[in-house]
C-alpha cells in the first residue's frame, strides 16, 4: 500500500465524500445536526469557504493513498481563545480498520501546530460512537462531560461527549 499523504482539502479531493454517508444518521454521526442528507456539493463548498478567510475559520485536510481520498478531517479555529476543535473526521468505508486513523490525525494535528498557537484541542463525539471514542482516548483526549439530549437526529435525541487535550508548549 502506498504511503498516506495529508494535503489541504480542495473540492476535487472531496468528490467521493457524500458516498461515505449512506443514511441521515451516518451523516449526522460525522457532521453533526447542521448538515442535510444527502451531503451535497453546496455544503462541501460552504465548509471549504471557511478555509479561505483571513485568518481561516477552519482547516480541512484530505488523506490520499495514491490519488484516492481515503480520509478527511476539519478543524474549527477559535483564534481569540486559542481553541481548536476537531469538528469532522472520517475514513472512507473501504479503508476503515486498516490503521490509517492514528497517523492521519497525528499529521493533521501537526499541521494545526503550523497554523498557530492553540493550547486547547477539543472535540465532540456522540456517545454511541464507541469506536471513535476509543481512538480519541488513545490519542490522549480526556472526557470532560456529556451534553445530554443535545442533538436531534430524525426522531431521536443524541448525547454528545466533550473531549479535550490541553497542549503544553
Amino acid at each position: 500500500m502506498a504511503a498516506l499523504r495529508v494535503v489541504p482539502a480542495a473540492a476535487g479531493h472531496l468528490v467521493s465524500l457524500p458516498g461515505w454517508f449512506d443514511t441521515p444518521e451516518a451523516l449526522a454521526m460525522w457532521g453533526g445536526g447542521g448538515l442535510r442528507f444527502p451531503l451535497g456539493g453546496d455544503q462541501i463548498a460552504a465548509m471549504l469557504a471557511e478555509t479561505t478567510t483571513d485568518p481561516p475559520l477552519r482547516l480541512a485536510f484530505a488523506g490520499l493513498l495514491d490519488d484516492t481520498t481515503v480520509a478527511h478531517a476539519q478543524i474549527v479555529l477559535d483564534w481569540p481563545n486559542g481553541v481548536a476543535r476537531l469538528a469532522r473526521f472520517a475514513l472512507a468505508p473501504s479503508h476503515r480498520g486498516k490503521g490509517l486513523a492514528r497517523p492521519f490525525l497525528a499529521e493533521v494535528f501537526a499541521r494545526l501546530d503550523e497554523a498557530g498557537d492553540f493550547p486547547r484541542l477539543e472535540l465532540n463525539v456522540y456517545v454511541q460512537n464507541t469506536r471513535a471514542i476509543r481512538l480519541y482516548e488513545s490519542l490522549g483526549f480526556t472526557r470532560e462531560g456529556v451534553r445530554r439530549s443535545s442533538t436531534r437526529v430524525g426522531e431521536a435525541r443524541w448525547d454528545v461527549a466533550i473531549y479535550a487535550i490541553i497542549r503544553q508548549d
